[in-house]
């Protein structure tokens, strides 16, 4: 390939990666324009800190998210850095806001091939991450919900009924099984190394953190609207938990908008009233949005600034 054909291929590349990242957040700017009166009502209930601990908590959890993925990534064979695993998948994550469910995994798959990522990796790694933050989080809620309001799980025992399903699909061997399928009927090569027990196990760590930082997001902002205590703080781990695995499910809908929103509500009713649960909602969304955009933006910087280093060191050492 000719200098000027492999600049023509970079140029388009960093265009394409432009073109998404506006029309991603556009559709998160959408989500906020739409919902602007509810969501202006909703804030004005809340103090200043409650907000910025619960901005604090979501980066903590949107990190945990990070952790989980990077975690199978390096497992399956693809060890990345910190700064150069967190600009992938954060830039990615904003895809979840376009209307589709493959516009996350089609950006890290082409942004981890600039790193020396195989694309049928960096596909693994990411549907391995649904299961297992899934899974996790049916579990992280059964167990909080029952332990701070038992009541509160009857209506939705049917979704637990997924765990026992779910704990097999964990282990290593039925995993490696089915990605080797799946890839044999893709006509795809095979991935060089199996997921290891010890792999899974340290995704499951990082994504149980995350729940508990997401749940903590979301005490904040119960509290100011009316529930506190620490069983308020347990309810909300489970609630958040709860509401994200039922909002996952619906795969066309851009990061489950809507419907995340509407499950919250129906679980935070027997601790919040009808408004002050959907303020709850929408506020939550809306923190979420912000952590997206914040971790993404802060990502892309440290990554940008690390590559900027090594240039200079390399050119350093030329002289």
């Amino acid at each position: 390939m000719s200098a000027r054909a492999g600049s023509g291929a970079s140029t388009l590349r960093r265009l394409a990666r432009v073109g998404f990242l506006l029309v991603a957040l556009g559709f998160g700017a959408w989500v906020v324009v739409g919902q602007w009166a509810e969501i202006r009502a909703g804030f004005a209930r809340l103090s200043w800190t409650s907000l910025a601990l619960s901005l604090v908590a979501v980066l903590a959890a949107l990190c945990g998210g990070m952790m989980t993925w990077r975690a199978l990534l390096a497992d399956l064979g693809s060890p990345l850095p910190l700064r150069a695993g967190a600009r992938v998948f954060f830039v990615g994550q904003l895809g979840k806001y376009i209307p589709g469910s493959l516009w996350p995994v089609i950006a890290q798959m082409e942004m981890g091939r600039e790193l020396g990522v195989p694309r049928s990796r960096s596909a693994a790694a990411f549907f391995l991450t649904l299961p297992v933050q899934l899974g996790s989080g049916l579990v992280v809620s059964g167990v909080t919900l029952l332990a701070a309001l038992p009541g509160s799980v009857a209506p939705y025992a049917w979704v637990f009924l997924l765990i026992p399903v779910l704990a097999v699909a964990f282990e290593p061997r039925v995993v490696n099984a089915v990605l080797g399928f799946g890839l044999r009927k893709l006509r795809r090569e095979p991935l060089e190394r199996p997921l290891t027990r010890r792999g899974m196990l340290t995704a499951l760590g990082w994504a149980l953190l995350g729940w508990i930082a997401y749940g903590l997001h979301l005490a904040m902002i119960v509290h100011d609207l009316g529930s506190s205590g620490f069983s308020a703080v347990l309810f909300s781990i489970g609630a958040f938990a709860l509401s994200w695995c039922l909002g996952i499910m619906t795969f066309v809908v851009p990061a489950g908008a809507g419907v995340r929103e509407v499950a919250m509500v129906a679980v935070l009713a027997p601790v919040l009233d009808q408004g002050s649960a959907i303020a709850a909602a929408l506020c939550s969304r809306i923190v979420i949005i912000l952590g997206d955009l914040l971790c993404a933006g802060l990502a892309g910087l440290a990554a940008r600034r690390a590559e900027g280093s090594r240039k200079d060191h390399a050119s350093g050492k030329a002289v």
